[in-house]
């Protein structure tokens, strides 16, 4: 059994500016840094076998900051932990996007769920029988979540900036 604490990276100046981020990199601002920092030191007397994060920097910032908390370096990046691509929604203010149908070239939820189920399954077959740290988005983190308990993404719970959730995934 792998055990995964799933994280959602810090607080970026996007989200703080109700910015749709999507697949832009995104800076965590000071109230982010500090959040990953708190959370580092919640984590600090577990053991983790590897740290990896999703391939856009808010993720690796995040990671490299709990890694070097913990005396460890980020393992591996990867896109299957990016967050859902918005499409034209991208960089725009959120409160203005209420209500609106999805652009025809936002990620399709059924492709999101394939690459929630792609992530579980490579963690499983990368890391067996060991306990990872993986940091990435609010929505991505909601399909991992959905795929593996086998529910809607509606009933699964918002993560906030630097929560984490623990995961035990059957190999």
């Amino acid at each position: 059994m792998t055990t995964l604490y799933l994280v959602r990276h810090g607080e970026t100046t996007d989200n703080a500016a109700q910015i749709m981020q999507g697949l832009r990199q995104g800076k965590l601002n000071e109230r982010g840094i500090e959040q990953i920092t708190q959370l580092a030191h919640k984590l600090e007397a577990l053991h983790f076998d590897a740290i990896i994060s999703s391939d856009l920097k808010r993720a690796i910032d995040s990671a490299t900051i709990i890694a070097s908390h913990l005396g460890m370096q980020l393992n591996t990046t990867t896109p299957l932990l990016r967050e859902r691509d918005w499409g034209d929604f991208t960089g725009r203010y959120i409160p203005d996007l209420q209500g609106l149908p999805f652009p025809d070239n936002t990620e399709k939820l059924d492709t999101l769920l394939a690459r929630a189920r792609r992530f579980i399954d490579w963690l499983a077959n990368t890391y067996p029988d060991m306990t990872v740290l993986a940091v990435g988005h609010g929505i991505i983190n909601k399909a991992i979540q959905a795929v593996h308990y086998g529910k809607a993404m509606k009933d699964i719970e918002k993560m906030t900036n630097a929560e984490y959730r623990i995961i035990s995934i059957e190999p």
